[in-house]
């Protein structure tokens, strides 16, 4: 699907911003970037429990799928991805081996695939859903560039490494969104799949990162994320929401 491939192209270019700020060291401000991060976070939870979850149970095994993709992303972020966060890496710990930033970038490949999927997913059900997820992949895009770019950095790669690194994981968004029309099990299941691995995206990693932050700015930038959802959803043609 053409126009699927185009959005999620778009989506790993935007990712791919978030390395270049990272690389020509225009990071900005801190603060910026959590509020982002917890916007991000709130959008997606809202796409991911309110339209993207009853699509996947009107599929027989939904739910199933559902969990399997939320159990893929933390065994591939969280065990075989150590150390990573959403946001700029600042550790010195990752100062010891390159291979930290492999492993990122490891751990970060199946989650982008399954961006595209979810973005390929939703235009195979309807152009609205499609918007609203290529919408809530494109928000955390950003901060998953500048998360893999610091570390692929603080582990002692080149910027040209780097930019590569931050390259091939926008290239598996545009893989994913190929895929899953052609797939029979993806174009199923891809969707309660891509459900899971947005819930556990925005639930398990965007919210808990945002909460090392104190004050009212990041619970808030959260709630507006799904204030944004329901605005775009109530503009978008044949709103049900």
């Amino acid at each position: 699907m053409i126009q699927s491939a185009l959005y999620a192209a778009l989506a790993g270019l935007t990712n791919l911003v978030g390395g270049i700020l990272v690389t020509a060291g225009v990071r900005g401000r801190a603060g910026t970037l959590n509020v982002l991060v917890a916007f991000g976070a709130g959008f997606m939870l809202a796409v991911a429990l309110l339209e993207m979850l009853p699509g996947a149970i009107e599929t027989a095994g939904g739910l199933t799928a559902v969990l399997a993709g939320y159990l893929a992303v933390h065994l591939t972020q969280h065990t075989l991805t150590p150390h990573f966060h959403f946001g700029e890496e600042t550790h010195h710990e990752a100062m010891v081996s390159r291979g930290v930033g492999v492993w990122a970038l490891i751990g970060l490949v199946p989650h982008a695939f399954f961006d595209g999927v979810a973005i390929a997913s939703g235009f195979l059900s309807s152009r609205e859903l499609g918007l609203l997820i290529f919408t809530a992949v494109i928000l955390h895009k950003v901060p998953t560039g500048v998360s893999l770019a610091s570390i692929m950095l603080a582990s002692g790669n080149s910027t040209a490494q780097t930019l590569a690194a931050v390259a091939v994981v926008g290239l598996f968004t545009v893989l994913g969104a190929i895929a899953t029309p052609a797939s029979t099990l993806l174009a199923g299941y891809g969707l309660a799949i891509a459900a899971g691995v947005t819930i556990y995206v925005a639930a398990s990693n965007l919210i808990p990162e945002s909460q090392r932050v104190p004050g009212w700015r990041i619970p808030g930038g959260v709630f507006l994320g799904v204030l944004a959802f329901y605005i775009i959803r109530m503009l978008l043609p044949g709103a049900h929401t």
